[in-house]
Parts: structure tokens; sequence; C-alpha cells
């Protein structure tokens, strides 16, 4: 049976890393589909959902500053972690 306590600690580090960042994209991809649909459905053209885009872009831009800046100050896989189970607890 597979192990990961038998991978170095380099390789299991990397595993780790990619499966927290396929999770990320999942959901993140889910949820971005699951906004759209929600604004289809209460009536928004696709202008309206475009433009409701485009604010959430703008602030995932501040967000990814905000994030390269943290991941300085407490380290890369920490910040991800945080994020992660912060988005985790948001859905």
């Amino acid at each position: 049976m597979f192990s990961l306590n038998t991978l170095t600690p380099q390789v299991r580090q990397y595993l780790i890393i990619t499966g927290n960042y396929w999770s990320f994209t999942l959901t993140d991809g889910a949820l971005r589909m699951l906004v759209i649909l929600h604004f289809h459905g209460l009536g928004y053209s696709p202008l309206e959902i475009a433009m409701l885009f485009l604010f959430y872009e703008i602030f995932g831009v501040i967000t990814n500053l905000v994030g390269g800046w943290l991941g300085t100050r407490m380290g890369l896989n920490r910040t991800m972690n945080i994020g992660l189970a912060l988005q985790i607890l948001a859905l």
C-alpha cells in the first residue's frame, strides 16, 4: 500500500501543495459558476453579470497583492493553507 511517509520530505511537500492548488482551483471554478447561475436566475442580463465579474476581478487583484505580501511575511505554505481553510469555511 502507498504511504506518504515513504516519500522524501520535498516530494511530500510538493504533493501537498499540488493537492491544495487543485482543491483551490476546483472550488474557485465552482464558486464562479454558482455566482453566474445565481445572478442569471435573479434576472440579470449578461452585461450586468459581466460587470459584476469585473468588480470581482478588480478585488481579486487587490487580494493577490495582499496575499503576496502575507506570503512573504508568513511563508507561502502557511498562507496557502490558511486561505484554503477560509475558503472551505466560506462554502
